[in-house]
């Protein structure tokens, strides 16, 4: 190990601990003929080793240095800011008590609204989660994907953000697949009754695919439609949120 003594007299002590440190300075000042014996104390106020993890969709995720008071979205800003598939909850996992978890919902504004900037300290991990997304395809004017919170989005919202049915669409005919332990599972919707309010629109859960699928009987007038079509619908299942 070296140390480097500058043009001031004065020398470097980082990567030494509190002890060497200590040493080094007694050493110098009896070298010196400052001190006879010298006794020398060091007391750390801050450290930059304290960190505290970021992890899940934030832009650049990895320990960061807690220096003095730091908040949640303090470390969210260090760290990057958040991704396009972050969703809004966050978790934070003390250090000494990481059995307490605790669960907080950040605001669609951060810089308008403060309530869960909560205090961040050395040894925290802070991980922010993922949105999950349902999926609109088949015979809808925009077929998409959409993030989502808490399963909070309904089969007439995602039908909406999709752009609704064509003149085409067999909404009779609608159903979810959702993926489960024992394989897809088809669940009919009766769109064109909940449409009409004679059935009760139903919350869709992250990963279903809600499918509209097209009449053969109307759609034969929009035959070189649905062929120049059928690629772009595709690549147009994307992720935004609603």
């Amino acid at each position: 190990m070296t140390f480097e003594k500058s043009a001031q007299g004065q020398w470097h002590v980082a990567d030494l601990t509190v002890d060497e440190a200590q040493e080094l300075i007694q050493k110098r000042l009896e070298d010196g003929g400052f001190l006879r014996n010298p006794h020398v104390s060091i007391f750390v106020n801050e450290s930059a080793s304290q960190a505290v993890n970021m992890m899940g969709e934030v832009t650049r995720p990895g320990a960061y240095p807690v220096i003095g008071e730091r908040h949640l979205f303090d470390l969210i800003s260090a760290a990057g800011g958040l991704t396009e598939k972050a969703g809004r909850n966050v978790t934070i996992i003390h250090r000494q008590n990481p059995d307490q978890k605790v669960e907080l919902h950040l605001p669609a504004n951060l810089a308008e609204d403060t309530q869960n900037n909560v205090e961040i300290v050395p040894g925290d991990t802070v991980v922010v989660s993922r949105a999950g997304i349902v999926y609109v395809v088949g015979d809808v004017a925009r077929p998409s994907g959409f993030m989502i919170e808490d399963n909070s989005l309904t089969v007439l919202k995602a039908l909406a953000l999709a752009g609704g049915g064509t003149r085409t669409s067999s909404l009779n005919g609608a159903k979810i697949l959702r993926q489960t332990p024992s394989g897809v599972q088809q669940i009919p919707v009766q769109l064109k009754k909940v449409l009409q309010a004679k059935a009760t629109d139903m919350p869709m859960l992250r990963g279903d695919v809600l499918f509209v699928p097209g009449s053969a009987a109307k759609s034969v007038a929009f035959r070189s439609a649905e062929a120049a079509m059928s690629m772009t619908t595709a690549l147009a299942v994307i992720a935004v949120h609603p």
